[in-house]
């Protein structure tokens, strides 16, 4: 009996050391925690020195954030903090979490700013064009009930208090936080490996990207490819070397459908509630904000080439928009962008900075989609 219970006090001994051991392994940089959130992924790779135990503590972590946007502001659950502010009464002012007042009042600044071409109250547009949580037959929406539902959306029937921490919904509105929310996890995940001491790290939830550092942990910088508009398949053109700043890029060739011959993209002008139509098939915006460069890449594509390209001009934008020309694309960049950039690194990708008005897209070189 004694030798059993050595024996048995033996194997447990050794099973929690061998537990320990794999905790502590070191693991190879960058290590890469990724996964499905939102309906989409999020991939995270880290050159910082890490273990196995500290690498499964930072996913464990950055998930908690991630759930707590989701619990915050989705609107395909019932029980969020958004639908709760979706079903409260006309205006009334509700107090909300911290987090939630941010992503409204960034929301409305770029909305204010654009003219109404960023609006977070289209949700009801959104359902009925079945983009949405409704997950309507996808089909062009009746005239009159289109027309409906766009005279109640507006900036103007949203008012956030930012200071008091408080918002309330002016009319019947629908708010819809997919063209800012995604942008302000990615910067949540960022602050959360900020807190716990990494230096090196590239955070990239659905193509909202954000780096820290660099990929080696020493002197390489992040690198990241801007996809060309190629329906069907994604492929990045345009590599960029990233240092400690975000990047977000709004498209109108990942999501839309077909009827009669006619395409629709997924993204709104909220000014015509209708799906855009022109030439401009992508924006990126660089900018040290996830958040904004998320909402100012939708507010520029829904803008089209010309006024988005003046409105990032005007602004001091970090831009690149990618535009259909034939049966290729011209590659277009803001002043901004080839401030940060370098004019030489911009030339040598085929890309025209543009300095004056429509102009210079004109003349910039068509590349042919292979």
């Amino acid at each position: 009996m004694i030798y059993l219970r050595s024996l048995l006090v033996s194997l447990l001994l050794g099973l929690l050391l061998a537990g320990c051991s794999e905790r502590d392994r070191p693991l190879d940089s960058p290590v890469t925690l990724q996964g499905d959130i939102f309906g989409t992924f999020y991939q995270v790779s880290i050159a910082d020195p890490l273990t196995q135990g500290e690498a499964n503590a930072l996913e464990e972590g950055l998930l908690a954030e991630l759930e707590a946007v989701d619990a915050a502001m989705s609107t395909w659950r019932d029980d969020s903090e958004l639908m709760a502010f979706n079903r409260a009464p006309l205006g009334k002012w509700q107090p909300l979490s911290d987090h939630l007042i941010e992503v409204l009042a960034i929301g409305q600044s770029v909305a204010e700013a654009s003219g109404g071409a960023f609006d977070m109250t289209i949700g009801d547009l959104v359902n009925l064009w079945s983009f949405g949580p409704e997950a309507r037959p996808r089909e062009v929406p009746d005239d009159a009930v289109l027309a409906e539902r766009l005279a109640e959306v507006g900036p103007d029937s949203l008012e956030v208090d930012a200071e008091a921490r408080q918002a309330r919904r002016l009319r019947d509105v629908f708010v819809d936080l997919s063209g800012v929310a995604k942008g302000h996890a990615t910067d949540r995940v960022a602050a959360y490996l900020d807190r716990q001491g990494l230096e090196h790290y590239l955070v990239n939830l659905g193509g909202e990207i954000k780096v820290s550092g660099h990929r080696d942990g020493e002197s390489a910088p992040w690198r990241i490819g801007i996809e060309v508009p190629r329906d069907g398949r994604p492929e990045a053109r345009h590599v960029l070397a990233l240092e400690s700043i975000a990047v977000a890029t709004s498209g109108d060739y990942r999501n839309y459908f077909e009827e009669d011959g006619q395409r629709y993209s997924h993204t709104l002008d909220p000014r015509t509630g209708r799906p855009i139509e022109h030439r401009l098939a992508s924006a990126t915006v660089v900018h040290p904000s996830d958040a904004w460069a998320d909402a100012w890449a939708t507010a520029l594509l829904v803008l089209g080439e010309e006024a988005g390209m003046a409105l990032a001009r005007e602004r001091g934008l970090a831009v690149l928009m990618l535009v259909r020309q034939g049966e290729g694309w011209i590659s277009l960049a803001s002043p901004a962008l080839a401030a940060r950039f370098g004019r030489a690194t911009l030339e040598e990708l085929g890309v025209t900075v543009v300095e004056g008005s429509a102009a210079g897209m004109a003349d910039a070189p068509a590349r042919p989609l292979e």
